[in-house]
């Protein structure tokens, strides 16, 4: 994800969720979570991305 998104859209709901609201999660397959985030949507709690936070 590039840093000028501001927002992803949800394939379950169809909401466009703006970038900072959506849910942080705990990344799924043993992804360091320090490195890795998974966002998901605040109305049906489906995954949207999962995003590289680390260095």
């Amino acid at each position: 994800m590039s840093e000028t998104d501001d927002s992803l859209e949800c394939g379950s709901c169809g909401e466009t969720v703006p970038f900072d609201d959506a849910r942080r999660t705990k990344t799924m397959g043993g992804l360091d979570p320090t490195t890795w985030q998974t966002l998901c949507c605040p109305s049906c709690g489906s995954r949207l991305e999962t995003v590289f936070v680390g260095e």
